[in-house]
């Protein structure tokens, strides 16, 4: 039960640090802080809204890894993009890949059906960092590595296959929350192979820009 309890700390906070938007952490909560499930302690002075900074090993270790969560998403402009995705290719693409793709978990494209299935626990999604329709300070179009992003509700672990080479030749894992410092084995992953995500956590992989520098 701990364990699981420390995988979703990751999980939660990987979720909120690769999502779209504006990240908002109430403090503690990179140390695993809960309140004792108390969301409203304003007037509670007391050991419900303390902080300890006497810390412990798992909770410094949540602490690193909710550093790199905020390294890696300041580091790429595709997980904090300031206009919507639009699910379409953009003009300046160096591919015909959309700039956001849900997956199966056999690498095939969301349908309308599928998201109504009650057994679908597992999702993947697709970022295109080759396909953001923005431009820095500089008025350069910006461009950015691109992210594969695997999400495993499942109680039990589930296979993914990559997608083709369309989309990479190669992948590289990032994050892994089933890992309980979430640093993951970083060796590459061919396109079209299968990839196990363990149950109740994500994957985040990651392939270099097709455009950058050009």
């Amino acid at each position: 039960m701990l364990e699981l309890r420390a995988r979703q700390q990751r999980n939660l906070l990987a979720t909120l640090l690769l999502s779209q938007g504006i990240p908002m952490l109430c403090h503690g909560d990179e140390l695993g802080r809960s309140q004792r499930g108390n969301n409203n302690a304003y007037c509670q002075d007391n050991e419900i809204s303390w902080i300890d900074w006497k810390l412990t090993g798992e909770q410094r270790g949540l602490v690193d890894f909710t550093r790199q969560l905020i390294a890696l998403r300041a580091a790429h402009p595709v997980l904090r993009r300031r206009r919507f995705f639009r699910g379409e290719t953009a003009t300046n693409a160096a591919q015909p890949l959309p700039d956001l793709m849900w997956l199966r978990p056999d690498a095939r494209e969301m349908t309308g059906r599928d998201w109504q299935r009650a057994d679908a626990h597992s999702v993947g999604v697709f970022l295109n960092g080759d396909a953001i329709a923005e431009r820095d300070e500089y008025g350069r179009r910006l461009t950015d590595d691109s992210f594969l992003l695997l999400l495993n509700g499942y109680w039990e672990p589930v296979d993914f296959r990559l997608p083709d080479h369309t989309f990479a030749e190669r992948w590289t894992t990032l994050v892994d929350t089933a890992d309980p410092e979430g640093v993951p084995d970083e060796r590459e992953r061919k396109a079209g192979t299968r990839l196990r995500v363990e149950a109740r956590s994500l994957v985040l992989l990651t392939r270099p820009s097709r455009t950058k520098g050009t």
